[in-house]
């Protein structure tokens, strides 16, 4: 029994050791970490964790986020090369917007089709930043002020166009622009081919029966409102020998063509000439016509192109679109009626 008494105790003895063994293994590392060695590292943990420094961590905390959202707001600027003077100027986004509207579309139409003329012109520098157009221009540019990409004219070059009318022009359009400003037409989350011409022969094109791929949201709609366009209807006389010589074709005596396919839009998709079948796209362009909806009559030596609408018709017409709005419709009606399943995002979310 006493032995047996002897062995608990010394046994007891050994157990605490061991625990006592234990205890400094595991606590005094953290209380060493703990001990303030003087570096700054270490002040700061602790001052963070006694709560000595926690406002003045987000005071910075504040100020870095309003550093990081005054660079986020900072004016987008759209570099254009501008063709007569063959320089580069960095214009503000929203200011080269206004350039574009006040130089493709009438400033006396009304205040919703100048706003969608806002978007188109927004949204096609949106798709040359996310998908730029296989050009090479000089010094970074990224579009030019030509119907190349988009007509751009400057204030001091509208002012010398506009004379006494400039400063309520500007101002109606500027309205336009800041209205819709950072807007721009999306399809699927991403800038769209925002498309779009003068004058319609009462449709809009496909865009694959134009430009031989299929768009979806640039497809054919109706459009009665462009008969108040001076241009809808007009008559071009070309001679024969200059027709000729353009088609690379040789027209016999009193022959005037032959169309023999037309489009959904009601354009010319194929015509005989000369011996040759032209798509009328390639008719139009070459002989610099209103349209690709036409027909070929012939006046002795010359013949005569009789046009309907004025432009490649894909798109948002600007007749179409000064008609709507004169009907009351806005100019989001307006751009979901030319362009099918888009949506009108904020250019920052693109």
């Amino acid at each position: 029994m006493i032995a047996g008494e002897g062995s608990f105790t010394v046994k007891k003895k050994y157990v605490f050791i061991a625990i006592l063994g234990m205890v400094l293994f595991f606590f005094v590392p953290i209380v060493l970490v703990m001990i303030p060695f003087g570096t700054d590292e270490d002040k700061a943990f602790l001052s963070i964790r006694k709560g000595e420094n926690a406002a003045e961590t987000v005071e910075e905390a504040a100020a870095t986020a309003e550093k990081a959202s005054e660079a986020d707001a900072k004016p987008m600027t759209v570099p254009v090369f501008r063709s007569e003077t063959e320089t580069v100027e960095k214009v503000d986004l929203e200011e080269y917007v206004a350039g574009v509207v006040a130089s493709e579309m009438p400033a006396e139409f009304e205040m919703e089709a100048l706003k969608a003329q806002a978007l188109t012109a927004r949204t096609y520098v949106a798709k040359q930043i996310n998908s730029p157009a296989d050009i090479n221009l000089p010094d970074g540019a990224l579009v030019t002020d030509t119907p190349m990409h988009q007509v751009f004219q400057s204030q001091e070059e509208l002012r010398d166009k506009w004379g006494d009318d400039f400063e309520w022009k500007m101002e109606k359009i500027h309205k336009a622009v800041q209205a819709t400003k950072g807007q721009v037409l999306t399809y699927e989350g991403k800038p769209i081919t925002a498309a779009f011409f003068s004058t319609s022969n009462g449709y809009t094109e496909n865009a694959e029966d134009y430009w031989q791929n299929p768009v979806p949201y640039l497809q054919s709609v109706k459009s009665p409102w462009d008969k108040t366009s001076p241009r809808y209807e007009n008559e071009q006389r070309i001679p024969v020998e200059e027709v000729e010589r353009l088609l690379g074709v040789t027209i016999g005596g009193g022959e005037t063509g032959e169309i023999t396919e037309r489009t959904e839009g009601g354009r010319v998709a194929a015509v005989k000439l000369g011996g040759k079948t032209f798509h009328g796209r390639e008719v139009r362009e070459t002989l610099e016509l209103d349209s690709s909806d036409f027909q070929i009559g012939r006046d002795g030596n010359n013949l005569v192109f009789r046009t309907k609408g004025w432009g490649h018709g894909v798109g948002m017409s600007q007749y179409g679109a000064e008609g709507m709005a004169k009907e009351g419709k806005n100019y989001k009606e307006i751009l979901h009626h030319y362009y099918k399943g888009v949506d009108i995002a904020n250019l920052t979310n693109t």
